[in-house]
């Protein structure tokens, strides 16, 4: 197998990291397997993740040649490749990568439709064997038709990676699966085409008693393609939870530009953003994205960086200014110069910290996992010393092989198959009603021990949109006439403060006149003429050109507005500064309950923002959360959140922009606003649909009762299985029994899953 020699390599001096992606994991064994082996190899340190099929290799010599890797992985019977370097435009890149599978067709298709198939077939297969009045003469050989494509093909999968790793010497759940269906199949058709079970009017008596029997009289087909039925079911709930679980990077990527308007020669020319190069001038209009990173050279407009930065309100630039990737040009036309492009540029810097982030958490692994690898090779050697017993004080083949038989479908993970994803399913499902999404199991462990929870400010704890929160007037002035005014004059611009002026007068006054000789200041304000009355509205210092000056209330409005971070917008008409509007982020309604709430489940919340000190320090208030960490940047809350963790906090991050991707990536939970952008969602471990932040403390209850209810399942799945074993050794339980304490087994787990249908949320204020 080879591979190219490039790879995804950190600039820093130091050791040189290669990103690979891993094909063929069927369990976290795997991954587990994968990790040792390439830790073995001298000057290499690896974390193998099996929930996003991902490697990150830190190669202390930089000498060491990828293909070293791939071929160590392959030696063990898995894939690998190098991941591309995340912002190229590489044949494929984005495209499968997060999940592993590459390009080509959804694997989640292909094991759906396995799996129909095989309970299509296995429901007749078992309503014959369990209920006697149905077994019409030669019932048996219906049953036999019916149940071995799921035996063959059905459990394809599971044979193949028996086989796997049967040949580099390991086994895995899927061993177990393999030899119990294969084993209760093989001696069907002995006991069919042998023994006597194949008579016609032949009849199978389901009784719950525990006797010694010679077996070839019965058939155990049902518990064959009944098994292969159940455990595809549940890695069809996984796989789907998988490939839903990594796709941040893509996320990510999508929200770049996808093309770009680039002036070369005098001549505009429309180009894909991945020919575009370091130099290149290009043209960003009113409401387009950024194509790439740059520096203004013509033209001033309001940029929303929020997307990036959380600061809410838009950034003026104009000619020297650097303007960010993938944030909106919010007002005027720009001619930008591209500094960095690809992978150098911002989005692409935070989409490798979403990826480092993701790399550093631990694979938690499953408990059926951790237990197989233990239990799996102790089943086996039981079967096999069972058969050799009663072979050995002569109780004859079909007696020693009937208890062998016994011994492995005992102890076939019906219910640890179903244990999980049940109990996933029917959580996920009450809580979308709750307006809650879980990823998958993977993220429920982290949520016990929860301690402290960050919060980010934009769109998060407020609603990220700017909004008119008070108007003061001068003495004789009626504020309605004031926002009628002065909301007709910024009606005509695009920015997002005059939006927000004009929509709450247009929503007071029902209607707003008309506008005459408007003129837009950039950066400072508005100018125009309404109803005969020349109305200037904008910065201080707009008025400040027209020789104006508020009156001492006036100004006391201004700089109690600036105190508390809130963008005050003064307005002048018939030659005096007649009113002051003050704009900001509004905090959501329900934010204050949910902290509230949140504390009284004994969490610890914390404000995150990239916003300035004073506006988050008056959000903190409102809201009532004392602990504010203000002014980062992207990666700076990436710090923070380790920060916390190296202090032996246990941290849930709760955000909704990219620049909070790479923290909810990087915290031991991830909570991620449904309003907020698909990276935030995709790099979140937990989605709140309504964007109601008081679905935070009923995510983290949801999610505990959930990981609690796998835990019960798992523990009586494994409970079953090892208080019944000693009786199969001991010839004194017929396989027909194991199969229905298998069924019953599943019963109660789906039964115990169930209960998380009656979760209701914390009462509403």
């Amino acid at each position: 197998m080879s591979a190219p020699a490039t790879a995804s390599i950190s600039p820093d001096t130091g050791p040189v990291r290669v990103d690979l992606d891993i094909g063929g994991m069927t369990c976290a064994s795997c991954a587990a397997r994968i990790e040792k082996r390439l830790n073995r190899v001298e000057g290499v340190t690896a974390t193998v993740n099996y929930a996003t099929e991902h490697a990150a290799v830190e190669l202390a010599d930089p000498s060491i040649d990828t293909a070293v890797l791939i071929d160590q992985v392959a030696a063990i019977g898995y894939s690998a490749t190098v991941h591309a370097p995340i912002g190229t435009a590489a044949p494929g890149a984005g495209e499968g990568a997060a999940d592993g599978a590459g390009t080509g067709p959804d694997p989640t298709v292909a094991l759906r439709n396995r799996l129909l198939v095989s309970a299509a077939l296995s429901l007749p297969v078992l309503l014959l064997s369990m209920i006697r009045p149905l077994q019409f003469d030669n019932w048996q050989w219906l049953s036999l038709t019916l149940a071995a494509p799921v035996v063959v093909w059905g459990a394809l999968p599971f044979h193949r990676a028996a086989w796997l790793n049967l040949r580099h010497g390991a086994a895995t759940m899927d061993t177990l699966i393999s030899i119990g269906t294969l084993a209760a199949f093989t001696w069907s058709l002995y006991a069919l085409f042998i023994g006597d079970a194949g008579m016609p009017g032949m009849h199978m008596a389901f009784e719950l008693t525990v006797s010694r029997s010679r077996g070839t009289d019965q058939i155990y087909l049902e518990v064959a393609s009944a098994v292969t039925t159940f455990i595809l079911a549940g890695r069809y709930a996984e796989a789907r939870s998988k490939r839903r679980a990594g796709a941040a990077l893509e996320a990510l990527l999508e929200l770049g530009a996808k093309d770009v308007v680039v002036v070369r020669g005098g001549l505009e020319e429309r180009i894909g953003i991945d020919q575009l190069v370091v130099g290149d001038r290009f043209l960003a209009r009113p409401g387009e994205k950024i194509a790439t990173d740059g520096v203004v050279e013509e033209g001033t407009s309001a940029i929303d960086a929020s997307l990036l930065t959380g600061e809410s309100v838009p950034i003026e630039v104009g000619p020297g200014d650097a303007v960010t990737g993938a944030t909106v040009n919010a007002g005027g036309r720009l001619l930008v110069r591209a500094t960095r492009v690809g992978a150098d540029t911002k989005l692409a810097q935070i989409g490798r910290l979403v990826a480092q982030a993701q790399d550093g958490k631990a694979a938690v692994q499953r408990l059926a996992d951790r237990v197989s690898a233990v239990f799996v090779p102790i089943v086996i050697a039981l079967a096999l010393a069972t058969l050799a017993f009663w072979l050995a004080i002569g109780e004859g083949t079909a007696a020693a092989f009937t208890a062998a038989v016994a011994v492995l479908i005992i102890a076939c993970p019906c219910a640890l198959g179903l244990a999980t994803p049940t109990a996933l399913l029917v959580g996920t499902g009450r809580g979308a009603q709750l307006g809650i999404l879980i990823k998958g199991p993977e993220v429920l462990e982290s949520t016990r021990a929860v301690d402290t929870v960050v919060l980010d400010k934009t769109g998060t704890v407020t609603t990220g949109k700017m909004a008119l929160v008070s108007v003061a007037v001068s003495s004789g002035i009626a504020e309605d006439e004031a926002l009628r005014l002065v909301g007709a004059v910024e009606a005509a611009s695009e920015h997002p403060i005059a939006e927000a002026i004009a929509t709450a007068a247009a929503e007071r006054s029902g209607g707003l006149p008309t506008v005459e000789s408007f003129r837009n200041r950039p950066g400072l304000g508005v100018e125009g003429v309404v109803d005969g009355h020349a109305v200037v509205a904008g910065r201080p210092a707009l008025l400040a050109d027209w020789g104006l000056t508020p009156s001492p209330d006036l100004a006391a409005a201004i700089a109690d507005a600036e105190s508390a971070a809130r963008t005050a917008i003064a307005a002048a008409w018939d030659g005096e500064v007649r009113a002051v509007f003050v704009v900001s982020d509004t905090v959501k309604p329900t934010s204050a309950e949910a902290v509230a709430a949140l504390r009284s489940l004994g969490l610890r919340p914390v404000l995150l923002t990239g916003d300035n000190e004073a506006a988050a320090r008056a959000v903190a208030a409102e809201v009532g959360i004392d602990e504010v960490i203000a002014g980062v940047l992207p990666e700076e809350k990436v710090a923070e959140v380790q920060r916390l963790q190296a202090e032996g906090r246990v941290v849930a991050m709760v955000g909704d922009g990219v620049n909070d991707a790479a923290a909810l990536a990087q915290a031991d939970l991830g909570l991620s606003m449904g309003t907020g952008t698909d990276a935030a969602i995709e790099a979140g471990d937990l989605t709140l649909v309504r964007g109601d932040l008081r679905a935070v403390p009923d995510a983290i209850r949801l999610s505990r009762r959930t990981l609690a209810t796998i835990k019960a399942n798992l523990f009586w799945a494994f409970a079953y299985n090892v208080a019944a074993i000693p009786l199969a050794a001991a010839g004194l339980l017929n396989p027909v029994i194991a199969g229905g304490a298998m069924a019953l087994s599943s019963i109660f787990v789906v039964s115990n899953s169930l209960r998380l249908r009656r979760f209701q949320p914390l009462r509403r204020a």
